[in-house]
């Protein structure tokens, strides 16, 4: 059989792959119709007619069979003889009986120890054609590992990662590969060709649009935190300055607290997600711990507009010029990797103080009550 080169070679592989998906789709469909149990194991032994249709987790058709067979499983093998085609799709597939029709295969390990009159499709990990096996027609294969030490009477087509060729083949071999084929002298007939495979076109992009690109993400991230700090201004300025008041006069209590933080409280919620019991409160934690860690931006542009108006401006204002300090820094290489591990440490060192000093175990009955009875007037 004459293979047109560019032309045959896609629109067999084509083929092969819709003969795949369907196959799979196929065993499937059976799959879920078929009453048997998981694990039953078929054995065909008797002579049937006609077209022939098997599911389970184990297939052995070793009868004589005059039709068809098509078989979905686990382990599906064909010891029998069948005079029509064979149809598979499973993890195993072995044929070591006589098929006197075509083989359509789908599976991860696929084996012909027997004969195949006909043709064979393969899609698989891994196809052999054991010194036994043999194939009358041509095969058509996309696998991993293609290994042929039986016979193939005519031609071959295989897209492979590795193939080795130790029998006898009748016709020509055209193969679809990064590497070279390891063929042994004297077994292909016809003539040997490799074609490489197709490589994904470089695409070029201009400096321009990565420019853009970045100018783009910055204007989107200062729109967007922008508004978060105006809101965080609006909404909860008194609370930002209770919780950044930890930063003012000596930040360092503040990194060192959140530096400890961010590595205990990671591994503390681990070992709770591993225990059945601490598993809710694991969950739990990690939300909190996810608020807090977003919320250290907040914080740390709010601080950071206090230090520039030093402490005389209005908490919106403060809240989108540090915000916009913030960003622009962390748009900057290197230095942003510093900036991100200052916001981080800094904000959850001064939300984790604030939190201490709000304990309520902490405030005796009168400072309770002070605070309940200034704190809407203070908003």
């Amino acid at each position: 059989m004459a293979i047109p080169l560019r032309a045959s070679v896609r629109r067999s592989l084509a083929v092969l792959l819709a003969a795949g998906i369907l196959s799979f789709g196929g065993g499937a469909a059976a799959v879920a119709a078929s009453p048997a149990p998981p694990l039953e194991t078929i054995a065909a032994a008797d002579d049937r007619e006609g077209p022939q249709f098997y599911t389970g987790a184990f297939i052995d058709v070793s009868g004589v069979i005059d039709g068809d067979v098509y078989a979905t499983g686990q382990s599906v093998t064909i010891s029998g003889d069948v005079t029509g085609d064979v149809i598979a799709a499973a993890q195993t597939i072995t044929i070591i009986g006589t098929v006197d029709g075509d083989v359509r295969l789908t599976g991860q390990d696929v084996s012909i120890t027997g004969e195949v009159t006909r043709s064979g499709t393969v899609f698989a990990a891994s196809f052999t054609v054991g010194d036994t096996g043999t194939v009358g027609d041509d095969v058509v294969a996309a696998a991993g590992t293609v290994s042929v030490d039986g016979d193939i009477g005519r031609d071959m087509l295989v897209s492979v990662g590795r193939l080795d060729i130790d029998g006898s083949v009748g016709g020509s071999v055209t193969y679809v590969s990064d590497d070279e084929a390891r063929i042994a002298d004297g077994a292909v007939a016809g003539t040997v060709e490799r074609i490489d495979p197709p490589q994904t076109p470089k695409v070029e992009v201009s400096p321009w649009a990565v420019l853009l690109g970045w100018f783009l993400g910055v204007f989107y991230a200062l729109v967007a935190l922008s508004l978060i700090m105006l809101l965080a201004g609006l909404l909860f300025p008194r609370w930002l300055h209770r919780v950044t008041d930890h930063l003012v006069p000596s930040p360092w209590k503040a990194l060192l607290v959140g530096f400890v933080a961010a590595i205990a409280v990671p591994v503390a919620l681990l070992f709770l997600a591993v225990t059945i019991i601490g598993a809710p409160l694991a969950l739990a934690g990690l939300l909190v711990w996810t608020v807090m860690l977003l919320a250290t931006f907040v914080y740390s542009a709010y601080y950071i507009g206090r230090l520039v108006f030093r402490e005389r401006g209005h908490p919106v204002v403060m809240s989108l010029v540090g915000g916009v300090i913030l960003i622009v820094a962390l748009q900057i290489p290197w230095l942003n990797v510093l900036v991100w591990l200052a916001m981080v440490f800094f904000g959850l060192g001064a939300q984790l103080l604030e939190l201490h000093r709000q304990r309520p175990w902490h405030l005796t009955p009168a400072e309770t009550t002070a605070q309940a009875s200034v704190g809407p007037a203070a908003e």
